[in-house]
Order: C-alpha cells, then sequence, then structure tokens
C-alpha cells in the first residue's frame, strides 16, 4: 500500500439515509435467511422483512466464525462513521466470497427523536427496513421497559405491604425507565397521594437502554442465564444496610416471561441483501455498549465471519467489549478495524466544525495522535492485529491522507481508504482484503487486567494502559463504596467505565491525547445482574433530553403510510 492508494474519492449523488433506504430492493426475509443457511422453521416472521430466529435450534453447533470488532476514534461532532463502515465491511467480505455476518445494536428510540441520528447506517452501507430497526422494530425495548418497570412496581409493593425486606425507602437504588429523551423525569417524586397510591420518595426515570436489565440481557448466554442474571440485581439496601435483589422479591421469573421472545435475535439485511442481526442495545457510557452475546455467538456458528461493533471510541467500546464481553463469553477477535476520518482528526487538531473541509496538514497532525493512541491500545495493551479505515469525504485531499497513512505505517499498522457511505460493498473491497489477512496472522490477545486484582488496582490499569492517565483518585464516597462492595463479595468483578465518550479523560474538552493528568472515580455501584461494577466519572446522565429544535418535527407520515423525515 502506498501513496497512490489514495487517488481521490467518488462520493455518490447526495440523498438522504432514508430516501436510499426506501429505493432499495428488499429480499422476504426468509430468502436472506437461506443465505445464512436458516430454514423457515427456525424464523419467528415480523411481517415481510424481519423475523427472530429460534436460537435452540442452533445451541448445540459449534462456533466456526473468525470475530472482526470495528471501533473508532473519539466520536466529534464531524462524526466517523463507524455503523456505516461495519455494514460496508460485511458487504464487502460477501461480495469478495466470504460468508459473512454481522452483528449491530438495536437503536435507542429516544435519540431517535433528539438529534443522534439513526443507527442503521448510512448511504449506501445501510440496513433495512431502516424505518423499522430506529422505531419500534420487534418490541424488544418495550419488552425490556416492562421487565424494569414491572421488579419497580413489585419493589415499591413490597414497602407498601408490611414491608417485609426491611427495605430502606431512602436507599431505593432501582429506577424506572421509558425509552425516550425525557429531561422531566430525571428527578421526580412518587407515591404521592395517601396511604393507598404507596409510599412517597424521591425517584428517577433512566432512558430504557440505561436500565440493568438490558445490560443482563445483551450479556445473557441463554433463557436460564438471563433468569439469573436478573434474580442477582441488587434493587435497595436494607435499613442495616444488606442489599435487596430482585429474587428477593421473588420477580425473575415474572420478567424472564416477559422477555422470552425478545431474547432471539433479530434478523434483517443490508442493503446489498445480506444477513444481519441487529439485537439489544446497552447504554455504551454506565454499561457495556455491545449487542447481544446471543446475537454474536448464533452468529459465530452460522457464518465464516462475523462482524460486530463496539459502542463510542475504542477507549470505551473497544475496552468494554475485550475487557467484559469477551471474558464473559471466551470470545478473542481475529482482527480489529479502528474507523476515524480526516475531518475528524483536524477537529482533534483545534479546527472549528464549520471549518474542516479545508486542506490542514498541521492540524491534522495535532490531531493523529488520538488515532494513533487507540491504534497503540489495540496492538500493545489488547495484543490484536488492526487496520485503520479512513471512512472518505470528498474534501479530504491526497497530501492529509496519505500523512494519516504514513503515521500509522511507523506503528506498523496499515490503513484502507472506506467508500461504503457511496459505494456500498464495492468500496470496502481494500478493507475487507486486509481484514482477511489480518484474521490469518497469529494474535497474542489479554485484557488490560486481571480480576484477581482489588478494584482499585483495576481502575488503575484500565486509565494507566488505556487512558494513558497518571493514576485514579477515590473521591466523595467511592473509597468507602469500593470498600463495601469487597466486603460484599464483588471485589472480582470486572469494570464498567462511565466516562465522557468525547475524550481519553473525564474532561471531555480534552481533546487528542493527553498527559499529566489523573482520573477522578466519584462513585462506585454494582450491577449484579450484568456482573460488574460501574464506576462514574464526570457527570453521566442516564436520561437524555431533546434538543432546542428536536428531530421530532421534521418527521411525518404521507397519506399512504410512507414516514418521511428521518435522517
Amino acid at each position: 500500500m502506498g501513496p497512490d492508494l489514495f487517488k481521490g474519492v467518488l462520493m455518490a449523488e447526495y440523498k438522504s439515509d432514508i430516501e436510499i433506504a426506501q429505493e432499495a430492493t428488499m429480499l422476504p426475509v426468509s430468502e436472506v435467511a437461506a443465505k445464512a443457511g436458516l430454514v423457515e422453521d427456525q424464523l419467528e416472521h415480523y411481517g415481510k422483512y424481519k423475523a427472530k430466529v429460534d436460537i435452540n435450534t442452533m445451541k448445540d453447533l459449534p462456533s466456526k466464525a473468525k470475530l472482526i470488532l470495528v471501533t473508532a476514534i473519539n466520536p466529534t461532532p464531524a462524526g466517523e462513521g463507524k455503523t456505516t463502515t461495519s455494514v460496508g465491511l460485511a458487504d464487502a467480505m460477501n461480495l469478495t466470497g466470504r460468508q459473512t455476518m454481522l452483528c449491530l445494536r438495536e437503536p435507542s428510540l429516544g435519540p431517535v427523536f433528539g438529534v443522534k441520528g439513526g443507527a442503521a447506517g448510512g448511504g449506501y452501507a445501510q440496513l433495512v427496513p431502516m424505518e423499522d430497526i430506529n422505531l419500534h422494530f420487534t418490541g424488544d425495548f418495550h419488552a425490556i421497559g416492562a421487565a424494569n418497570n414491572l421488579i419497580a412496581a413489585m419493589l415499591d409493593n413490597s414497602i407498601k405491604w408490611d414491608n417485609k425486606l426491611n427495605i430502606d425507602p431512602r436507599r431505593v437504588i432501582w429506577h424506572r425507565c421509558v425509552d425516550m429523551n425525557d429531561r422531566q423525569l430525571r428527578n421526580v417524586v412518587d407515591g404521592m397521594g395517601g396511604i393507598p397510591d404507596g409510599v412517597p420518595r424521591q425517584d428517577s426515570f433512566d432512558i430504557t437502554v440505561a436500565s440493568e436489565v438490558m445490560a443482563a440481557f445483551c450479556l445473557a448466554t441463554s433463557l436460564e442465564d438471563l433468569k439469573a442474571r436478573l434474580g442477582r440485581m441488587v434493587v435497595a439496601y436494607t435499613y442495616d444496610r444488606k442489599p435487596v435483589t430482585v429474587s428477593d422479591l421473588n420477580a425473575e421469573g415474572a420478567c424472564t416471561a416477559l422477555l422470552k421472545d425478545a431474547i432471539k435475535p433479530n434478523l434483517v439485511q443490508t442493503l446489498e441483501n445480506n444477513p444481519a442481526f441487529v439485537h439489544g442495545g446497552p447504554f455504551a457510557n454506565i454499561a457495556h455498549g455491545c449487542n447481544s452475546v446471543m446475537a454474536t455467538t448464533t452468529a459465530m456458528k452460522m457464518a465464516d465471519y462475523v462482524v460486530t461493533e463496539a459502542g463510542f471510541g475504542a477507549d470505551l467500546g473497544a475496552e468494554k467489549f475485550l475487557d467484559i464481553k469477551c471474558r464473559a463469553t471466551g470470545l478473542t477477535p481475529s482482527a480489529v478495524v479502528i474507523v476515524a476520518t480526516v475531518r475528524a482528526l483536524k477537529y482533534n487538531g483545534g479546527v472549528a466544525k464549520d471549518e474542516l473541509t479545508s486542506e490542514n496538514l498541521e492540524a491534522l497532525e495535532a490531531g493523529l495522535p488520538n488515532l494513533l493512541q487507540h491504534v497503540s491500545n489495540i496492538r500493545d495493551v489488547y495484543g490484536l492485529p488492526c487496520v485503520v479505515a479512513i471512512n472518505a469525504f470528498p474534501t479530504d485531499t491526497a497530501a492529509e491522507l496519505k500523512l494519516v497513512e504514513d503515521k500509522c505505517r511507523e506503528l506498523g499498522v496499515n490503513v484502507a481508504l472506506s467508500e461504503v457511505w457511496a459505494k456500498g460493498g464495492e468500496g470496502g473491497r481494500a478493507l475487507a482484503d486486509e481484514v482477511v489477512r489480518l484474521c490469518d496472522q497469529p494474535n497474542d490477545f489479554r485484557f488490560s487486567y486481571e480480576l484477581d486484582k482489588s478494584i482499585e488496582e483495576k481502575l488503575n490499569d484500565i486509565a494507566t494502559k488505556v487512558y494513558h492517565a497518571d493514576g485514579v483518585d477515590l473521591v466523595g464516597p467511592a473509597r468507602n463504596q469500593m470498600k463495601q462492595l469487597e466486603e460484599q463479595g464483588f471485589g472480582g468483578l470486572p469494570i464498567c467505565m462511565a466516562k465522557t465518550q468525547y475524550s481519553f479523560t473525564d474532561d471531555q474538552n480534552k481533546l487528542g491525547a493527553p498527559r499529566g493528568w489523573r482520573l477522578t472515580v466519584r462513585n462506585l455501584k454494582i450491577s449484579a445482574g450484568a456482573g460488574f461494577i460501574v464506576a462514574l466519572t464526570g457527570d453521566i446522565m442516564t436520561m437524555p433530553g431533546l434538543p432546542r429544535v428536536p428531530a421530532a418535527e421534521k418527521i411525518d407520515v404521507t397519506e399512504d403510510g410512507k414516514i418521511v423525515g428521518l435522517f
């Protein structure tokens, strides 16, 4: 690979994502399933183009696929195109004769009406039916919300009727949820109205993807495992500060009943009619941010290659995928793709968003340390081979692209230009070839910390090895919480960092690859069902709000039922 790799980027005539998706010719889901070796009896149809897959029919099949993880630099307002690259890579690999499945998260409904946009890719590298995936889809999130709120109802009901579990209403930690951006529900007082209406207390709502039910659901390896995880979730503490679990409420069976269909992976297709699972969507800040284990492990029995995606940048998403999901399942990626754009790197180098289309080699070089630190982490901390995928824009110049290539080559990492937004799978051939080459290379996969270390040692390992901080400071109640968690037997669990996605640090305004700083952990809490300890840094919102002008104002339905204005 050399400078000739980058001779210009051909971009398609601009159309909105929904226009491209609605012009696509979709195959009936049965035909898509047949490409993946599935038969009609293994499908549960949700209309013509969506189906759930009966996982019980494949539970005894061996895993055969090589796993490819797609991650990215820290997100910026300029955008990186991680999901678009994931979809395009899967299409490119199928186009070049490699049987490949794609596994992605389901998008949360609330951000669709806010500012985030869709989670089904973009341009000519999308999943369809795009409108369904971004809206109600197959109802999985509604089932998860119902299970979460059933636990809340049974918890408050237990307090009302004699409080036999000795629950301290001031120490209820379980929140209700709704899958909508609604800041008004962040802090509420409920149980008002008198004795028949419950016990008055301060309460709050999370968005559904932030529920621990979602995190446990996505890490479950079976329906039985899901029920056990639900039962272990801590919902409150007694007056003598003992944890109260869902199992103490006798609620895990009913919750599992609500989720017995949701746990089955959802099968859809790309614009090029290749099979894809879209299943689960845990919050990428306070949870692990990956699609479900059930979808990933099922796909690995059906294909030769599986492409999956981690949430946010590699410091959050890939770290949690590798240290939490891979540890829990025994999965090992064969290769990692790190997505970046020239525009986003210039933003990291100090260029304002409205000036990113002009060539600026000085700013690009100043922003490159962000990419290079992610590359170094994947290669040197985790021992995995990786390739940098430059998501192409027409304003990228040959000099800028060559600079990125040269700097990555200094670390021994190749760069592939990705034109999948404009060309679909055809635009990802070079990336696909490099990924397959890496999959055939030996790797020395390892975790960034060992579980038998103390909580503080694990925090320090993540901070120093992945974030390149000088160390960790536990402030406020965090040190006492750490002691309590270790006394309660939770000290051997992995760590799930809750940190801003915009920076390696806990300050979203520090771009690039900062040095000479310390990570501040202000709270530690247990997610016993998910099986990790959440370490909170900075201010992490679990209930987003709508912007001044929400995307919902542009979404409409025509007289014939066609959705318009959705991205």
